[in-house]
């Protein structure tokens, strides 16, 4: 089945992405590709209209990134946003300036034309986010300003018969309280979709797609037990039944207990041909003094490589690798014009040649909320699709500096306790990631009337609707109090707690 779709041309914003989130909460697939897209792909997609997003660039740049001027010669409806909406702007004919004052923050936006399909049940006078230094000074012919704000004369304008609309705020941020109320006016008033895309449709496309592709060849998938390489093997295993082997590698940096439960979970619960490697040794071998993060991943990322070939010749011919590749990993490991935060094991850290016929990433276009989403539709308990997020490098990126054996049993023991009074305090819904982190610091401590000399232990709790941005979570005193007792009491070798309030921006979630 075709789905009707929107075109997000992505002009390199680090965050883009989320108006693609935004889009498919309103059940309209979309799709993101790179402003310098072909026409041909373009016009392939049968889109019923383009969003243009925002970007780092100023359109009056000599290299500023442009898209074909075709794209208006479609026929469909287009919504630009911040750069996107200068863009517009001046490739019609208007002009874009840079004014004395930037824009930045929270603003009051005045509609200056209520009556705009986009702005249909949106309050006259309301906030949006602007995050811009050029601003649209003079608009195309057969445009009208529909808001404004005190030091934004065109926060936003509309040419009707075209059906062209370009805001300068973000309403794709949660700071713009009405932004999403915007963003499914542009959908289904301006562009007449129907909302036909489910995320039961996607599991069952997917299934079917998978199907085809493998048809009765051999698959090997990378399980690590987190929610996204469990949704990705479940997807597989409904599409391929035991031609599917998953190859679970316990390289020693999981969390505690992790490796018994994964491999009960998924040879008793899916009856799944499941390969457990113990390969400890060989990880901690290989990390043995690396104290570089990038490092640890890249290094990681071909160890798994090289067991699942090695795993792969023992059962016979394997013709494709699966993995359980997420967007924010894409976008985080630099795909497209975006810039690189850290590579991901499934995505930068991979090694140059895989000898398998082709890599499948079922779960490469959903965000996280989406994955879950896809798990429930798939039939896993909800116990797993709401398990903690999970890192492939594991407790790697968790401890600050050389890993050791000693380390990883420390981190084990801190973590499970942090986890499990969260659950007990009922946060564990609340809360959408929270984690230890060993730190390469130490400080001087007292314990029994003696001086200690031990490492510092960092607690993570944020809360995020996406894992592109996310807020610090504010634990309640008393709950943070017991659980530095209970690690500083019951974990060797950590003499001090300390809790993180960082949001990401600035921080990413994870501290490597």
């Amino acid at each position: 089945m075709q789905h009707e779709a929107i075109l997000v041309l992505d002009f390199g914003g680090q965050y883009n992405q989320l108006i693609a989130r935004r889009v498919r909460e309103n059940n309209v697939y979309c799709e993101v590709l790179p402003y310098s897209v072909s026409m041909d792909r373009i016009r392939a997609g049968n889109y019923k209209g383009i969003i243009f997003t925002g970007g780092p660039s100023s359109v009056k740049a000599e290299n500023a990134p442009r898209c074909n001027p075709e794209v208006f010669e479609l026929g469909v409806p287009v919504l630009g946003i911040c750069y996107g909406a200068q863009l517009m702007a001046q490739m019609l004919g208007g002009q874009v300036v840079t004014p004395d004052h930037r824009e930045y923050g929270k603003r009051d936006l005045v509609l200056t034309h209520a009556a705009s399909p986009l702005f249909k049940d949106v309050p006259t006078e309301t906030s949006c986010w602007m995050s811009h230094t050029d601003h649209i000074e003079t608009m195309p012919a057969g445009f009208a300003r529909i808001a404004e704000t005190e030091t934004c004369p065109v926060a936003a304008m509309e040419n009707t018969a075209r059906n062209y609309y370009a805001v300068q705020f973000h309403p794709e941020v949660l700071h713009t309280p009405e932004g999403g109320r915007m963003l499914h006016n542009f959908l289904y008033e301006v562009c007449g979709c129907a909302g036909d895309w489910q995320m039961s449709t996607f599991v069952q496309d997917s299934i079917a797609k998978i199907k085809a592709q493998i048809g009765d060849r051999k698959v090997l998938c990378a399980l690590s037990g987190g929610v996204d390489s469990s949704v990705a093997a479940v997807m597989i295993h409904k599409a391929v039944g035991h031609n599917l082997t998953c190859v679970f590698v316990d390289h020693g940096l999981l969390r505690k207990d992790e490796g018994d439960s994964v491999e009960q979970i998924f040879t008793q619960q899916f009856d799944m041909n499941l390969i457990r490697v113990n390969a400890q040794d060989r990880f901690l071998t290989k990390l043995a003094g690396v104290s570089d993060p990038e490092r640890k991943r890249k290094i990681i990322g071909e160890e798994f490589i090289r067991v699942f070939e090695e795993e792969g010749k023992k059962i016979g011919k394997v013709d494709f690798l699966v993995q359980g590749t997420i967007y924010p990993d894409v976008i985080e490991s630099g795909a497209g014009d975006a810039a690189v935060i850290k590579s991901h094991h499934n995505v930068g850290g991979l090694p140059d040649v895989i000898s398998f016929e082709a890599l499948i990433e079922p779960l490469r276009d959903l965000f996280k909320d989406e994955v879950r989403k896809a798990g429930l539709e798939l039939g896993i308990p909800a116990d797993l699709v709401w398990r903690q997020p999970f890192p492939g490098p594991g407790l790697a990126i968790r401890i600050m500096g050389a890993i050791t054996p000693d380390k990883v049993e420390i981190l084990q023991e801190a973590d499970a306790i942090f986890r499990e009074e969260i659950a007990k305090a009922g946060l564990d819904r609340d809360v959408h990631q929270y984690f230890a982190v060993l730190t390469n610091i130490r400080s001087v401590g007292v314990m029994g009337d003696e001086r200690t000399y031990d490492y510092t232990l960092a607690l993570r709790g944020v809360t995020t609707t996406d894992f592109m941005t996310a807020d610090w979570y504010r634990i309640p005193y008393d709950v943070l109090d017991h659980i530095s007792r209970r690690i500083v009491n019951e974990v060797r070798h950590i003499n001090r707690i300390v809790y993180d309030v960082t949001s990401k921006p600035p921080a990413t979630i994870e501290w490597e």
